[in-house]
């Protein structure tokens, strides 16, 4: 007999820069953050990477929340406290883990992310397994840029990659 769904649970959070989307399991785990502009992106995601789920509304854990409204604060370290987990594969997996080394205020380009983690050559698939992370923000992909300091893509828009660098005071260049 098939296993049953796994239930996760949907809520919302307001920040500055949108409403977001938090995904949690039943033990208190962050499974996906998003923005209600990329709901879709998010659903897809949660598929691709995870057993069958059930997705129903059901509030996060206060220490989510708290740490998600502490950071937007301006207390930077307060996402390292999120307890999270993700599907995907075992590169996937390795990409995201590599991301959270990243320290709060500071970038490293698709080329340093696969040095980090062994694979130089990588780059490109690196830069697919950053644009599949399901947990923005708390698996920090917006620290990922180009070699030339340049904002490269993000999956919740260029505007929050930018305000979400310049809130953590990482140094990029700008778009002319």
């Amino acid at each position: 007999m098939p296993k049953p769904p796994e239930a996760l649970y949907l809520d919302r959070i307001a920040t500055p820069v949108g409403e977001g989307l938090l995904v949690t399991d039943a033990e208190g785990f962050l499974r996906a953050f998003d923005w209600t502009t990329h709901e879709d992106r998010m659903h897809l995601l949660l598929r691709r990477q995870n057993p069958p789920t059930s997705l129903r509304d059901g509030r996060a854990p206060n220490a989510i929340r708290g740490a998600l409204e502490t950071y937007f604060a301006g207390d930077l370290g307060a996402l390292s406290k999120i307890r999270w987990r993700t599907g995907g594969t075992d590169f996937q997996r390795a990409v995201w883990t590599a991301l959270c080394t990243i320290p709060v205020g500071e970038t490293v380009s698709y080329k340093g992310l696969a040095r980090r983690i062994g694979k130089p050559s990588a780059m490109r698939a690196v830069g697919l397994a950053n644009g599949a992370n399901p947990i923005g923000i708390v698996v920090p992909c917006h620290r990922v840029i180009g070699s030339d300091g340049s904002l490269t893509g993000y999956g919740g828009g260029m505007d929050r990659k930018q305000w979400l660098l310049t809130h953590e005071g990482a140094a990029f260049r700008r778009a002319a």
